[in-house]
């Protein structure tokens, strides 16, 4: 009903306008040449809004999509300017900055950081098969972080360049393509998610390390409250939240690693055309190229969009949200279209798998549509 009333005031406006253009006439103080201030929209949109609608009722869940075509500018968007937890694609800023650093002379790719018992963290990836006190390179932490979301690698990056350089350099690359900064709550450690969510259901728990919600993990997900509550030392009845569920939804209450995927999309962008998000021309491409090499999410949009498609990106899971983004490419010489710019978030059931046949769906409707260029 929401979006019928929204169509009704659009035409509505429509129309007034085009009543104003006939008669010569002023609407609001502007001039009668209304149609050059609109942001006109190509005919796959509308195509692309009813294939969204059908893949959100049979996913039971919502659905966000964002996608800019990096040569026209032209935007589409499907709930892309409300937030949505990001989940690990916060670690596209995080390698940002590793490499601007790198540009700066401050680290090379080559150096050891010593792996210490305090730094693992419960997550994809096999930094955490490594004993302590093992020297890791940077190269290395980077490679595993982004290709296959490992959050041990992620930390330990993020205490080596610093958390307040990571979230001025995730501003910059925003605000290098236009877009909106303050759209893009502040990322914190991945160890820093675990405090918050399981913080939402007995404070204590944000002074828990690593390797305690590593053994919380074991537990079922219905059993980890109370889990909590016997390696904290106090009753059930003294949690906050009656289950995982509505701490999660507390925690993403809190604005950490959230954002809107319009500004994400902005993030993306300046990889591609930002030449004032600080990063040279060569480890923008370096970075580029990290996600290109992306293992994880080949269920996700990667799967509908079709062989055609190249897509260097970044994958995001965690409870009852998934995300993919990145940026998308043609090899077929039929099509001069793009390169593009997709950001797309999940959320809703619990099993992973709905997830990502919701975004493999995705991919096709942005491939058949036409939103991609001529399918």
């Amino acid at each position: 009903m929401l979006r019928l009333l929204q169509r009704w005031l659009v035409g509505l406006t429509f129309l007034l306008a085009l009543s104003a253009h006939v008669n010569g006439d002023d609407v609001n103080g502007y001039e009668a040449n209304w149609y050059y201030e609109v942001d006109k929209q190509s005919t796959w949109q509308g195509d692309l809004n009813a294939r969204m609608a059908a893949i959100e009722e049979v996913f039971k869940g919502e659905l966000g999509v964002y996608v800019q075509n990096l040569a026209t500018g032209e935007a589409y968007s499907w709930q892309a300017d409300t937030p949505w937890y990001l989940a690990s694609l916060v670690k596209v800023p995080i390698a940002a900055q590793v490499l601007a650093e790198r540009q700066a002379g401050m680290l090379t790719l080559d150096e050891r950081i010593t792996l210490s018992r305090s730094d693992f963290v419960d997550g994809a990836g096999p930094v955490n098969w490594h004993d302590p006190g093992t020297p890791i390179s940077i190269r290395y932490l980077l490679e595993q972080m982004i290709t296959i979301s490992d959050n041990t690698a992620s930390d330990m990056l993020i205490n080596r360049v610093g958390l307040d350089a990571v979230n001025t350099r995730a501003h910059a690359m925003v605000a290098a393509n236009g877009g909106r900064p303050e759209d893009i709550g502040p990322i914190t450690r991945l160890v820093g998610v675990r405090q918050g969510v399981y913080g939402q259901l007995h404070p204590n728990a944000r002074a828990l390390s690593g390797m305690d919600f590593i053994a919380l993990r074991q537990h079922r997900l219905n059993q980890r409250p109370s889990a909590l509550a016997r390696l904290l030392g106090v009753n059930s009845s003294a949690l906050l939240q009656p289950d995982y569920d509505y701490a999660f939804d507390a925690y993403e209450a809190t604005g950490e690693n959230v954002g809107t995927l319009r500004a994400y999309g902005d993030l993306l962008a300046s990889l591609y055309n930002g030449t004032q998000s600080g990063l040279n021309a060569d480890q923008r491409q370096a970075l580029l190229d990290v996600m290109q090499r992306t293992h994880s999410g080949e269920q996700r949009l990667k799967a509908g969009m079709g062989d055609a498609v190249n897509f260097a990106h970044k994958t995001g899971t965690q409870h009852r949200r998934s995300c993919d983004a990145g940026i998308a490419t043609r090899d077929d010489k039929n099509t001069r279209a793009g390169p593009w710019v997709i950001v797309t978030c999940s959320r809703g059931p619990l099993a992973v798998s709905d997830h990502e046949r919701a975004l493999a769906r995705v991919g096709e409707a942005l491939r058949y549509s036409g939103a991609l260029g001529a399918p």
